[in-house]
């Protein structure tokens, strides 16, 4: 059965037999349960077998793709044939997962938010091993005083310890993909910073960052009716702009934005 990729699911099947290899020795597989999200044909399905997981669930959206799959594996695994930005994670399994992605490059950032933005006090993750377009996964990693940082960079942060393992070439996919990818691994931090509900995170980052290069003092006033006593008590300057500040500042403002609401 041959499949061919659709591009309007941003399908790049990686195909590296080196990659692909070099992926799975990156996490203690054995005996875990592993979550993959858009396997594709598998190949990536194929070297996490070969390590004995407890159990594999894989979530693929294309229909085709889960009739080939079902084909090839049998009951190796576990198929879920819905659209991974409408499940609930934390459903899946009882026991924390390993994850794994080749994330569509069109829906990867609004794959990992929602991941971030949803986390209950208790990680359904153990990690996530996730693939992103280059670009992409350098404004996740970026630090402060950067072009590249950004709301990405202080919502992945938050909760994520991130490592950055390697870049993989257009040549490892078919099809070759226009740009380069590279290979992440997120794991959950012990401490982070308490918040009331992440999504008050997201809207302030949100409007500190629609005006980058704007100085800080427009945002403020815009969250803010209070804005110099709130920049005065974080000891913020009002002249910086909004890369100027590290992701923990943002913490403290998205904090007492909450105070004012509650």
């Amino acid at each position: 059965m041959l499949i061919k990729p659709k591009k309007s699911l941003g399908q790049n099947f990686l195909t590296d037999k080196k990659i692909l290899n070099k992926i799975v020795d990156e996490v203690e597989i054995n005996n875990n349960e592993i979550l993959e999200i858009g396997p594709g044909t598998g190949n990536l399905t194929e070297y996490i077998i070969k390590k004995k997981p407890k159990k594999i669930y894989v979530v693929e959206k294309d229909k085709q793709l889960t009739i080939f799959l079902k084909n090839k594996f049998d009951n190796k695994i576990n198929i879920i044939n819905e659209d991974i930005l409408k499940i609930y994670e934390n459903k899946i399994s009882n026991e924390r997962l390993i994850v794994f992605g080749n994330l569509p490059y069109n829906i990867s950032t609004e794959i990992l938010c929602k991941w971030i933005l949803n986390l209950k006090d208790v990680f359904w993750f153990k990690q996530l091993i996730l693939m992103f377009q280059k670009e992409v996964a350098e404004r996740i990693i970026a630090d402060f005083n950067t072009s590249q940082y950004g709301r990405l960079s202080i919502l992945s942060s938050w909760r994520l310890n991130i490592k950055k393992i390697f870049d993989i070439k257009p040549s490892s996919f078919y099809p070759k993909p226009k740009v380069e990818s590279s290979l992440l691994v997120f794991t959950p931090k012990k401490k982070y910073f308490k918040l009331k509900d992440p999504k008050n995170l997201e809207t302030v980052t949100r409007v500190f960052f629609n005006e980058r290069r704007k100085m800080l003092k427009r945002p403020f006033n815009k969250l803010f009716k209070n804005a110099l006593e709130i920049s005065n008590k974080l000891n913020i300057d009002l002249k910086l702009r909004p890369q100027n500040l590290d992701t923990n500042t943002y913490y403290n403002i998205t904090q007492e934005y909450e105070n004012l609401r509650s």
